[in-house]
């Protein structure tokens, strides 16, 4: 048998590849979301999941792999078979893990695929009320006029609410004492109770005690205003170019074929932009955020980058 030529050759992984995209998926789609059940992480990958069961007929499973911030998840799915068939939920918090450890068995960029950002969760820095501050530029005058005399609350060293106060900081030159607490409640509830004058949270978790004037809203810390509080300003109109959200995005393992990564997120992006998918992450505190792989690729670039140089200047280390 005459052994075929290199363009038939060619020509024949061509059309393998072609075929194994066509047919994809060919069985259940696993998502590992590096959080507990019931988390943001857990619940998007349930959302997403319950489209491409509906678009493809596949049952996807969502696996929640907490233990160790993540990192044991981050490393089955680095590892698993570059085929579509194992995925993983990457979030801002995951980058952080990425950039606080000295050595993991993974690195982010080089050993996930990309396929498509999906949602964005800007976060809302608030004060307790007997802080005499009704803005950020009132409560930048305060800080500066009585150096780490305020106090603000945190879901833990590393955290996001943490980093992005530290940034505050940094871009404002200003000097307020970090209190870490176990997760993001218990600091929100010492700050309603006046044992830290503020905190920077995920918006649905602090909206209630705001609503009620337990917490008063000084700004948002997304670069636009957000739909979920619309009447409040964002931190960048005090202190221009400050930006941190947290986010939500979908890679898989390093290899897998252009054509699935294609078709995952043309699937994921239609579903993201109906009207009953954009309601679901508004009553999560996301608002939808789709991208192409390359964008995304460039972004968790840029983001890895912006979170290494806050946790050096931080001096956060893993709890």
């Amino acid at each position: 048998m005459i052994a075929p030529g290199p363009l038939i050759g060619a020509l024949l992984l061509t059309f393998a590849a072609g075929a194994t995209f066509a047919q994809y998926p060919t069985r259940p789609i696993r998502i590992i979301a590096l959080s507990s059940p019931g988390s943001g992480p857990d619940i998007v990958g349930r959302l997403i999941g319950s489209k491409l069961t509906e678009a493809w007929g596949q049952q996807v499973i969502v696996d929640p792999r907490a233990a160790a911030t993540g990192i044991v998840g981050t490393e089955i799915a680095s590892k698993a078979a570059p085929d579509g068939h194992t995925l993983v939920i990457i979030t801002s918090q995951a980058v952080i893990v990425s950039v606080m450890y000295e050595k993991l068995p993974f690195n982010l960029i080089r050993d996930f695929a990309p396929i498509t950002l999906v949602a964005s969760t800007p976060f809302i820095l608030a004060v307790h009320p007997a802080v005499p501050v009704t803005s950020v530029k009132e409560l930048v005058a305060l800080a500066k006029s009585k150096p780490g005399a305020l106090r603000y609350g945190s879901g833990g060293s590393g955290s996001p609410p943490h980093l992005s106060a530290e940034i505050f900081k940094s871009m404002t030159g200003t000097d307020m004492l970090h209190v870490p607490y176990k997760g993001i409640t218990p600091a929100m509830i010492d700050t309603v109770a006046g044992q830290v004058q503020m905190l920077i949270s995920v918006i649905p978790a602090v909206l209630p005690t705001i609503k009620s004037g337990r917490l008063r809203a000084l700004g948002v810390t997304s670069a636009k205003r957000t739909a979920l509080v619309p009447d409040v300003p964002t931190i960048a109109e005090t202190v221009p170019g400050y930006e941190f959200i947290g986010w939500y995005s979908l890679f898989a393992p390093a290899k897998t074929s252009p054509g699935v990564i294609n078709k995952l997120n043309a699937e994921i992006v239609r579903s993201l932009n109906t009207p009953e998918f954009r309601e679901r992450f508004t009553a999560l505190g996301a608002e939808p955020a789709t991208s192409t792989p390359q964008a995304l690729a460039a972004y968790l670039r840029e983001q890895t980058e912006k979170m290494r140089k806050a946790v050096k200047e931080s001096g956060a280390r893993p709890d």
